[in-house]
């Protein structure tokens, strides 16, 4: 047994006599519960392959988590699909030479990405169902180096028995895991697998060194994607007069003088669409959602400075018949139509001529002279912080339906649904608000739909604008476990809005 507890096998060791070794461990733990040469880190993985009930029996073969479509689509938006060709130019020498798969999971364990020799990826399909969408943690296929990669968080050979699926044992696997330079969260793993006989200590260091090159190359990127926001936003924190720095969606404290200082750390929780908060300095400051929230400019809101503060407003426009408009604070009462010019210029901080907004309040035939003497009213309410050329407002705002956009594009999809109250501005007909209410209604309705998520479509349903939505229903009852005292309603709801649109389907079971 090799000094490293992580490599299955030394160069000095025979591999077909490390391989009798290990069968005869693995009959014993199987049969017997017994322990016995064998490494801490496999005597471990086989003894949580255990209690996820995993058949060690080979009749069981890692699960099919999803198809050829579906993977292609999760395989082209991860993280590690940028770091393709980096993979292949470290690991194609061995694959081509020595009949080794090159593999790439996600933090789940599913196959994203194999290449290799094609006669070695037909065996590992056909054999262990060793192919892309298959879920290869632990809980789905025993023991194995992608399983224990991710349940470890560390890198691993796993040779022969040392699997505890008996149909894998004829395989041998090297995998590293990969960590996002930015949050440090696991985005999956490299694997390299081959038949037994190819076993050797330097698959182990090829999957350790390929990682470790994904993980500068993404560092690499971060970097090249902080200098572009540093310049994209360089204005925005320049103008203002208070103190202000720019803020990765993530939390990262990226620019601004003195940053750590005034914010007191390297990574701040940024409330997902920006808004008010305190910071680890005691601080209060305000984050601003620049892009789409791709970064946040976060600027002090001490009240003592001698550049005039910018007001907060903050709007609530969630499934309201009264809408909540404040203002520091203080309600507002306001007409139906200059809710709606807040609504529609929240939503593009950019700011809109007056032509654009006559149009998005009063349809094709709107005229900008309406809309003129509508924002002269609310100037009178607001002070001057509503622009004029374009319209845009030049306070900070606070908005439920930016929380729930800003969730939404971190895909927080159940939190999203939870904060979703309802419909914006459900009475309201102006085209422009129409538009942003059909937008986030159906953003929200696709994320919780595809997302596989019981409590995310719990939330969905609940709401006002999902309590009539039969496919949800649908979903909702084929995801909820038999046990849950929920599973009646959606058996109830699915029955009766079946009725209602006359759809024909078998009685529901409870």
């Amino acid at each position: 047994m090799p000094q490293n507890p992580w490599l299955a096998i030394d160069a000095a060791t025979p591999p077909m006599v490390r391989a009798k070794q290990l069968r005869h461990a693995w009959e014993n733990f199987v049969g017997e519960g017994r322990l016995e040469a064998t490494r801490a880190p496999i005597a471990e993985s086989w003894q949580r392959s255990y209690a996820a009930g995993v058949d060690p029996s080979g009749d069981r073969v890692a699960p099919a988590l999803a198809d050829a479509d579906e993977t292609s689509e999760r395989w082209q938006a991860h993280p590690l699909a940028a770091a393709a060709p980096l993979i292949r130019e470290c690991l194609e020498p061995i694959a081509a030479e020595a009949a080794h798969l090159i593999v790439v999971s996600d933090a789940e364990g599913t196959l994203l990405w194999i290449e290799g020799p094609e006669g070695v990826r037909l065996d590992a399909a056909e054999s262990m169902n060793f192919t892309e969408g298959a879920g290869w943690s632990e809980g789905g296929a025993g023991t194995n180096a992608i399983g224990i990669a991710l349940a470890a968080d560390h890198a691993v050979q796993v040779f022969a028995a040392e699997h505890f699926n008996e149909v894998v044992q004829q395989w041998t696997c090297s995998a590293a895991p990969v960590h996002d330079p930015d949050t440090g969260a696991l985005l999956g793993v490299i694997d390299v697998t081959a038949k037994l006989d190819t076993v050797h200590p330097y698959s182990f260091g090829c999957a350790v060194a390929t990682a470790r090159a994904v993980e500068a190359h993404l560092r690499c990127l971060m970097r090249e994607r902080d200098a572009r926001l540093r310049a994209r936003y360089a204005d925005r924190i320049a103008v203002g007069g208070s103190r202000a720095s720019l803020v990765t969606r993530s939390g990262r404290v990226i620019s601004g003088d003195d940053a750590e200082t005034w914010i007191g750390t390297k990574r701040l929780v940024v409330p997902p669409g920006g808004g008010e908060l305190t910071l680890p300095s005691q601080a209060r400051a305000f984050a601003e959602p620049v892009g789409h929230e791709e970064a946040f400019v976060v600027r002090a809101s001490d009240r003592r400075q001698a550049v005039p503060r910018r007001p907060l407003l903050k709007l609530t426009l969630l499934r309201r018949d009264q809408p909540r408009v404040e203002l520091d604070g203080r309600p507002l009462q306001l007409s139906r139509t200059r809710t709606e010019i807040l609504a529609l210029l929240s939503a593009r901080p950019a700011g809109m001529t007056s032509e654009e907004l006559a149009a998005d309040l009063y349809g094709d035939d709107g005229r900008p002279s309406a809309v003129r003497v509508q924002v002269f009213r609310l100037r009178k309410l607001l002070g001057p912080w509503i622009d004029t050329a374009p319209y845009r407002l030049s306070m900070d705002v606070e908005s439920d339906v930016e929380h729930v956009r800003g969730l939404l594009e971190r895909g927080a999809v159940r939190e999203a649904a939870e904060r979703y109250e309802g419909p914006l501005l459900p009475h309201s007909e102006a085209p422009g608000v129409v538009r942003e209410r059909d937008a986030l209604e159906g953003w929200l309705r696709q994320a919780v739909m595809t997302a596989d998520d019981a409590e995310a479509l719990w939330a969905w349903v609940d709401s006002s604008s999902g309590r009539d939505d039969l496919a949800a229903w649908k979903r909702l009852l084929a995801n909820l476990d038999y046990r849950d005292p929920r599973r009646s309603l959606a058996a109830s709801r699915v029955f009766a809005l079946r009725a209602v649109y006359s759809v024909a389907g078998p009685s529901p079971v409870g």
